[in-house]
């Protein structure tokens, strides 16, 4: 039977990291709370068992929807033992956790994190002495960079786990006695083993609700006025007794084990966030940030691989392939498909291949130094206004690389409303795929203004959300007031590796996508674009897609983008929004002016960027719509996610579009 092992700790103290130095694998890291929200599976690279990595709590007592997958996996699941990781510069809080896990009773060891951060800050740890106080392993790592994790593999494959009796902390002859009672009822169950009585005891009365499912009704009917009588004989919550022992016992363990500074020096961490959080320069040096970003894909980067890129595939490449058929002697309808409609279909998007991996890059560069979890903090005070926290702003800007992790991260938001509300305003967000239409009609129509031009669609993306947020929770979700509280991380130097590693994995995403849906949307649009009623290889005019293309081109015309082909390009968007380009490159492949030529002929500034608004808002694609399904478990909020952007969209681009118009 193979060993499972877990990973525990607070939020951003490096869990992912440390998991991806175990396994080999990658995972998403950022250095920023709320980046695991599902529990992740990998082979240890010693083949002794699995490693799972946990989402981040303080507790074990979960008040958000991520958290509760740490419970679930404890109380439901058979694991050999748990890795702890705290961080080094933060014990005493980290600690809090590790009381509770040393009260489960499972083998334990403890990875001592940021050693190198607690250095920085003048923190000296007797490492030898609280392990002699914790009775448990401690090994030192960093695991940003791999060091130490040796080790700890060793440790894992040599079982020197923690193999103690759980913690028994004296709560009190009130608190203990009511313990005592609800473990009397507890050991009725022949499911619970004997270990876990306590600690199921001491989590029912801390008001953790995943218990409520781990035991049967009949107990529950026991216990509960226990926990009634105890609230009426203390003068304090049962909370703050159990929270004030721990601590306690805190402040005890490092007692002569840690020395701090005397001083509160100004590290660099706190001379930076008087700049860049400030609660009026803030903002504006964010949006200068991203405008350089833009600029840097766009201008001095990006454009010029993509147009090198563009002309090999197009040029070179496709005659290479031509005359490869030729020789073979393959049939004239495969080699259509082939070089009109996989090579110009695909290949159109993936000449932007190099532009997202700049794109990505900085975005990685971004998260990794810490500054993302500051634009939370400071989108916190404006969100307010729009019945939001900032915590629902950290979903909103992982949507800058894909809105189905975005999605799936406001797990993360205690209130339900307020997670709801999340989901059905993330897909407003300007994801990755939707940058190949963005980059194409920039570089025709704003070639001298891009990065201004694509900077303004991600604010647009962001305002509409913030503003639908004030519909929605005014009307359908009211919302309770949620108190927002991130931790800020300090900020670090980016590892080059890590930085790789996490611009690779997402252009990586982004081509097999390109091999997925933008293969199946380029063959499906070549072949309605080849074939007609009156059979194949008609004239575009006689084909499939010009009859479909036509009945939308009516609907979006008053939009300004009235042409067929526009109107045929937006259909199997819904598939990915990759595909519109491959679409386009395929239907405007017959023409022998080229696309660049055949776009600028049928679409103005005013109509382009009126598109492109359109792109930015409308349908979420499949990926993300299966996505809404599966985290709201409801057809009617999926729906509701379909039809309301299309609106949306319909309603802003007919806007723009018309006034536009009158000052044109």
């Amino acid at each position: 039977m193979s060993n499972n092992y877990c990973i525990l700790g607070n939020p951003n103290v490096g869990k992912t990291s440390l998991f991806n130095a175990l396994t080999g694998t990658y995972e998403y890291v950022g250095n920023w709370s709320g980046v695991t929200v599902e529990k992740k599976v990998g082979r240890l690279k010693s083949h002794i068992g699995n490693l799972v990595d946990l989402p981040g709590i303080y507790e074990l007592s979960p008040i958000s929807k991520d958290e509760t997958v740490v419970t679930d996996y404890l109380l439901n699941n058979d694991f050999s033992g748990m890795i702890n990781i705290i961080d080094a510069s933060q014990l005493k809080r980290n600690l809090l956790l590790t009381v509770q896990l040393m009260e489960l009773g499972a083998p334990l060891i403890i990875g001592l994190n940021m050693i190198d951060v607690a250095t920085k800050r003048g923190i000296h740890i007797d490492q030898k002495a609280l392990m002699k106080k914790l009775k448990l392993p401690l090994l030192p790592i960093i695991a940003r960079n791999g060091k130490g994790t040796h080790q700890l593999l060793d440790a894992l494959k040599g079982h020197t786990l923690s193999r103690n009796k759980p913690l028994k902390l004296n709560y009190g002859e009130k608190v203990e006695s009511t313990i005592s009672s609800i473990e009397k009822h507890l050991a009725t169950c022949p499911t619970i083993e004997k270990r876990l009585l306590r600690f199921i005891s001491i989590q029912f009365l801390l008001d953790n609700p995943k218990i409520y499912d781990f035991l049967d009704d009949a107990v529950l009917a026991k216990i509960k006025p226990l926990r009634g009588k105890l609230s009426e004989k203390l003068n304090n919550s049962i909370r703050d007794v159990i929270q004030n022992t721990r601590n306690i016992y805190i402040d005890n363990l490092l007692k002569d084990t840690v020395e701090y500074p005397k001083e509160d020096k100004q590290y660099f961490t706190n001379r930076v966030d008087r700049i860049l959080t400030n609660k009026y320069l803030g903002i504006p040096i964010f949006l200068g940030i991203m405008w350089l970003i833009f600029h840097i894909t766009f201008t001095w980067v990006g454009t010029p691989v993509s147009d090198a890129l563009d002309e090999f595939l197009g040029g070179s490449f496709t005659d290479a392939v031509s005359n490869l058929m030729d020789k073979i002697g393959i049939v004239d309808f495969l080699q259509d498909l082939i070089t009109d409609g996989i090579i110009a279909g695909v290949g159109a998007v993936l000449v932007f291949v190099p532009q997202i991996m700049v794109l990505f890059f900085f975005i990685s560069l971004l998260e990794d130094s810490g500054y993302m979890a500051r634009i939370a903090t400071l989108m916190d005070r404006i969100m307010e206004y729009f019945g939001l926290s900032g915590k629902s702003f950290i979903p909103m800007i992982i949507g800058f690389g894909c809105n189905v992790p975005s999605i799936m991260a406001a797990r993360s938001i205690e209130s339900e409303k307020e997670r709801l509300t999340t989901i059905l305003i993330a897909p407003f967000m300007s994801c990755s795929a939707r940058l190949p239409v963005y980059a194409l009609f920039v570089g025709i129509f704003f070639e001298a203004h891009q990065a201004l031009i694509v900077l303004s669609l991600y604010v647009l993306g962001i305002v509409v959300a913030l503003l639908t947020s004030v519909l929605l929770t005014k009307t359908v979700l009211k919302n309770d007031d949620s108190i927002f509280i991130i931790e800020l991380p300090t900020y670090r130097l980016p590892s080059i590796k890590t930085l790789w590693r996490s611009t690779w994995e997402k252009a990586k995403g982004f081509v097999k996508k390109a091999g997925t849906f933008i293969f199946a949307g380029s063959v499906m649009i070549w072949l309605l674009n080849y074939t007609g009623p009156s059979g194949f290889n008609v004239d575009v005019d006689d084909s499939f897609l010009h009859s479909i293309g036509s009945l939308f081109a009516v609907l979006v015309a008053p939009l300004g983008f009235g042409s067929w082909q526009a109107g045929a390009t937006l259909i199997p968007g819904f598939l990915a929004k990759e595909v519109i380009v491959s679409s386009m490159a395929i239907i405007y492949a017959s023409d022998e002016s080229g696309l660049v030529n055949v776009i600028h002929s049928q679409f103005t500034p005013l109509s382009a960027y009126s598109f492109m608004i359109f792109i930015l808002l409308y349908i979420p694609c499949l990926s993300t719509v299966a996505t809404i399904r599966k985290e709201t478990y409801s057809l009617k909020w999926t729906v509701l996610a379909v039809v309301y952007p299309l609106i949306t969209a319909y309603l802003l681009s007919f806007i723009f579009y018309q006034v536009g118009l009158l000052f044109s």
